[in-house]
């Protein structure tokens, strides 16, 4: 099941039943089923502390995705959190040419890519995440319609 929360702030997305259809659709395409996965959307400073206190790094970032280690274990299952920083998203929005919704959509997939195991830290993983993502967004697209 996938739950949307808020902490520190008071955004939650539209459309969420479209989002979770599209989620599971993304998690099926990748090969899993979905387990208990939780977006929690909160304020720039609480997700700044959490970058501190679980990540060691004390910068603002847009996305910090917690996988269940044993999620998928024999299972297919993916679980986990997503933490979106929902001030950095907008922010970044004019530096990619989007709408903030739009980078907002992105962030979630790219939530999504992480829990089903994509990785992002070196340039050639960087570009492939980024087709995926835009394959995925394509494919909300086409849903939402």
């Amino acid at each position: 099941m996938i739950h949307f929360y808020n902490e520190g702030c008071s955004y939650l997305p539209t459309k969420r039943l479209a989002l979770r259809r599209w989620i599971e659709e993304v998690i099926a395409l990748e090969g899993y089923k979905v387990g208990e996965i939780n977006y929690i959307f909160c304020s720039s400073e609480y997700h700044r502390q959490m970058n501190r206190d679980f990540l060691g790094h004390d910068y603002f970032t847009d996305v910090i995705t917690f996988e269940e280690r044993d999620s998928r274990v024999g299972q297919g299952i993916v679980s986990g959190e997503v933490y979106i920083d929902v001030d950095t998203v907008t922010d970044n929005a004019p530096l990619y040419n989007a709408l903030p919704i739009n980078e907002m959509r992105r962030v979630i997939v790219h939530g999504a890519l992480h829990l089903c195991g994509h990785k992002d830290k070196s340039p050639y993983a960087e570009k492939m995440m980024r087709r995926m993502e835009n394959r995925y967004l394509r494919l909300l697209r086409e849903k939402m319609l």
